[in-house]
């Protein structure tokens, strides 16, 4: 849970864009977003393995 303190006499816009930066630092949405369906354990390493390669070619082409 969330707890945001509100000093007195703050705007509470401010207080506002401090509760959304810190809800996005926490990555609630993502997670709740990823709950929402199942996947495979052999489809999610199989995406680990081509973001490796992927990152891994980025590379390669970057010491050329």
């Amino acid at each position: 849970m969330l707890i945001i303190p509100v000093k007195d006499g703050e705007n509470i816009d401010r207080a506002l864009k401090r509760f959304k930066r810190k809800f996005d630092r926490t990555k609630t949405m993502r997670n709740l977003r990823e709950r929402k369906q199942f996947t495979k354990p052999s489809v999610v390493r199989r995406r680990e393995i081509q973001k490796a390669a992927y990152i891994q070619g980025l590379r390669d082409k970057e010491n050329i």
